[in-house]
């Protein structure tokens, strides 16, 4: 059966009338063929963060995802809310949420953002983080063996560095499915189709001996990205006790748009 070119598929509404969506093969993590990949579950977190209560003169600048365990690939309901209105600052909040084995419904994932009301600042606009190399200086990247996933190939990849190099890993990507069957993406869930690579990009351990899995991500956005392709350049630090830290930088090719960092759990493969 063909895939749909989509992270999602269109699945009706819940008993309570929340929007639901199958996700395809094109989620899968490279940690389990039956887990999502943290990328488009967080995208999808930021569609519904857009969309709730819209209001025109804000956008979002700061988003946090939980990962509040493993993301099945199937069906997945969303929910959203504004916990916190205001004029010029405004907390809203979305869950994911899947039957588990037992077939008793939970929230599988939980993002808040922070949405701020805009006003004109062209004449003092600043970055504080160094412009990547274009994505012309990238070379084409296939990700293989142990990396192989349904999401990563379902990605394009423009490498500036190897993994495992020293400094900061680089590389600039773009998704070819679009988030939901039928829609065209916003510059943020585009971003954020993306930015959950940076623990991946990041890593220095080698993949065949470490897992490294991500349990949330915090990203801050002070420019709205342009364009199709998102520069991650990010690197992790590990501790002395199985706990680590992915910290990075998200671009598109005009320059930085924002940070990001992760919360990472090592282990050592048995």
């Amino acid at each position: 059966m063909t895939v749909p070119n989509a992270f999602f598929v269109p699945a009706g509404v819940g008993r309570e009338g929340h929007e639901r969506v199958t996700a395809t093969e094109h989620t899968v993590s490279l940690w389990a063929p039956t887990m999502q990949h943290g990328a488009p579950p967080s995208a999808l977190l930021v569609r519904a963060l857009e969309r709730v209560d819209v209001r025109e003169d804000t956008r979002i600048s700061r988003v946090a995802v939980d990962i509040l365990g493993p993301i099945p690939v199937g069906d997945i309901e969303i929910r959203a809310w504004t916990e916190r209105p205001g004029a010029n600052i405004e907390l809203v909040v979305a869950e994911l949420w899947a039957e588990g084995t037992s077939g008793t419904a939970r929230a599988v994932a939980r993002g808040s953002a922070w949405r701020m009301r805009t006003v004109p600042t062209d004449d003092v606009a600043h970055s504080g983080d160094p412009v990547m190399r274009p994505v012309s200086d990238g070379v084409d990247y296939a990700f293989g063996g142990t990396w192989s996933s349904g999401y990563l190939d379902a990605v394009e990849f423009k490498m500036l560095t190897g993994l495992g190099a020293d400094g900061p890993g680089e590389i600039w990507a773009r998704p070819t499915p679009v988030l939901v069957q039928g829609e065209s993406m916003t510059p943020l869930e585009r971003l954020f189709s993306i930015a959950d690579i940076a623990n991946g990009i990041g890593a220095k351990l080698p993949i065949d001996e470490w897992t490294f899995l991500n349990t949330d991500l915090t990203v801050h956005v002070f420019r709205v990205p342009q364009g199709e392709w998102i520069g991650v350049s990010a690197e992790t630090s590990t501790g002395p006790d199985g706990i680590a830290m992915c910290a990075g930088t998200l671009s598109d090719e005009l320059g930085p748009v924002g940070r990001i960092a992760q919360t990472v759990l090592v282990r050592r493969r048995s």
